[in-house]
């Protein structure tokens, strides 16, 4: 039983290469089933999130990340009745395009892109997911429903200004209607996202020893959880006292975003999933005073976790690997693998070259990136 304003299977757009209906999935589980089986996705194992992928086991990694992101998604759009299967394909998509070495990485390759039109990891998972992967006998890329591609072109909100190159030539082959905003579906994925890393960030920068728990005594949302869980259970020890106090910063970012949105969707009445999209605004986000709670915790994050000096003593050495890599490949491209030469042999410019350049790199994961970089450097 679906809201009126959700996306309905039966309603889809369909895929750009029209393909039989399955007998026993519906178009958007299918859409997340080709994801999850990806090569892209698989990659996203050995991919930072926010430490390298080998620095420890229990740090996230971008796949776990993205499963994370996908169960806050579905137990969000199940309450509001809105397409669990539609929320959980973008979620597990949303990170596709992502470099080695996390946002270290894409802000190297962006810098090195610069002169070819850029490079941005949401637009480069649209190019995953509609040229790169390449598995199927009848097309490029997954061939994804037009629902899917919306909500990994604009789950953000709608694109404005000039577009990046991978996203342009996706939306010239299949408008996208950018201007718009994202369906419910893909608000809530977007929203998931944050709730994601603002929950398991503060777990891995406490086993890190980045800060120590004293210190979230010290912020919103985090000290009222910490101070409840010792009223409730004194004397609990360290480890379970941990996860019973995050456990409840994320369970209230969770409640939040629900109460939010069912009071503004109560207001609205949209009856269709075109009147979400023309709302002008999302109708999935925090309320104003958790979102404010919620900056401060992000300010702590960013100066005593993603700009810590051994975080930054590690980004400028997966910077330097990035910068290696690159003009590398670009001076000898017979360096790529065989299956990349084809594409080499084709491409009519340099800018062609270097986003070819471009996919091999973001391509990789944080281990192979290393492991080349040994191995063609020493």
């Amino acid at each position: 039983m679906l809201a009126p304003y959700a996306c309905q299977p039966g309603e889809s757009r369909g895929r750009q290469q029209p393909e039989s209906m399955s007998t026993f999935r519906s178009p958007f589980q299918r859409d997340r089933d080709r994801i999850i089986h990806s090569s892209a996705f698989r990659r996203l194992k050995h991919k930072t999130q926010v430490f390298v992928e080998h620095e420890g086991d229990y740090y996230r990694t971008r796949l776990t990340h993205s499963i994370e992101v996908a169960q806050v998604a579905r137990t969000i759009s199940g309450v509001l009745g809105l397409n669990t299967d539609l929320a959980e394909c973008i979620a597990l998509a949303h990170d596709l395009g992502h470099t080695p070495f996390g946002h270290t990485g894409e802000d190297a390759l962006a810098k090195l892109m610069e002169p070819y039109g850029g490079f941005d990891h949401n637009a480069q998972a649209m190019r995953i997911v509609t040229r790169l992967e390449r598995h199927y006998a009848e097309f490029d890329g997954l061939n994804l429903t037009w629902e899917s591609l919306e909500g990994i072109a604009k789950h953000n909100g709608p694109v404005e200004g000039p577009l990046p190159y991978a996203l342009a030539e996706a939306n010239a082959q299949w408008d996208l209607e950018l201007h718009t905003y994202a369906s419910a579906e893909a608000q809530v994925a977007a929203i998931a996202d944050d709730v994601a890393y603002s929950h398991h960030d503060l777990h891995d920068g406490l086993r890190s020893g980045l800060f120590t728990e004293d210190d979230l005594m010290e912020l919103p949302v985090t000290a009222p959880a910490f101070a409840e869980v010792d009223a409730l259970y004194p004397g609990l020890e360290p480890m379970r006292r941990r996860h019973e106090a995050l456990r409840r910063v994320f369970g209230r970012m969770v409640e939040d975003v629900i109460a939010v949105a069912q009071g503004r969707l109560e207001a609205a009445q949209p009856k269709s999933v075109e009147e979400i999209r023309q709302m002008g605004a999302t109708v999935i986000r925090f309320s104003k005073p958790l979102y404010q709670e919620l900056k401060v915790i992000r300010s702590f994050l960013f100066h005593r976790m993603y700009r810590a000096p051994s975080v930054m003593k590690e980004r400028a050495k997966v910077t330097a690997v990035v910068n290696d890599l690159f003009p590398l490949f670009m001076r000898q491209p017979e360096l790529l693998p065989q299956e990349w030469r084809r594409d080499v042999e084709a491409a009519e410019d340099e800018t062609t070259l270097a986003r070819i350049v471009a996919d091999y790199v973001a391509g990789m994961t944080d281990r192979f990136a290393l492991q080349e970089h040994a191995r063609l450097f020493g």
